[in-house]
């Protein structure tokens, strides 16, 4: 296998890790997002979902939440040989955020284009006029990861029909 098929198989492996994360927030209610942080080496870091609701608070994305917990764990904010393996393409506050955490590199599966702040309406790890930047890879089992959002939020307007919500 040549390295560019061994990096796109281990960021397959990683987003479906996110996978993982993103259907425990859909079970829990929460919009299904989830994050994966790993290592340079490899290492699982942090694994997070959203959690606006359950903590009500409107930064528990699941970004933030994995930073905040890989930077407890590591002993420092600089995440700089860490990827963060996301769903969702990243909104403005968690592309911001990955760019403050000094983040080395984000994979998402699917694009937001209502929200994304990596690829679709900006490209904020890009900005040369910030003082970090980050590479980007979109599109990995973009697929499955939409099909996640789509349940989701066909199972709530169902559920809203029924109730007359």
């Amino acid at each position: 296998m040549s390295d560019e098929a061994d990096a796109l198989a281990t960021d397959q492996r990683w987003m479906l890790a996110a996978l993982d994360e993103a259907v425990r927030a859909a079970a829990a209610g929460e919009v299904p997002v989830g994050c994966v942080l790993v290592s340079a080496e490899g290492v699982e870091l942090a694994r997070a979902h959203n959690l606006r609701e359950a903590l009500e608070d409107p930064t528990a994305h699941a970004e933030v939440l994995a930073m905040r917990a890989a930077a407890t764990a590591l002993g420092t904010w600089r995440l700089e040989a860490v990827t963060a393996y996301v769903t969702l393409e990243p909104c403005v506050m968690c592309a911001g955020a990955l760019v403050n955490a000094r983040i080395g590199r984000v994979v998402y599966g699917c694009d937001d284009p209502k929200a994304g702040a990596v690829a679709s309406l900006y490209r904020v790890g890009e900005d040369a006029r910030l003082n970090h930047r980050y590479p980007v890879r979109g599109g990995v089992e973009a697929a499955a990861c939409a099909e996640v959002l789509r349940a989701f939020f066909r199972a709530r307007r169902k559920g809203s029909a029924l109730t007359g919500g």
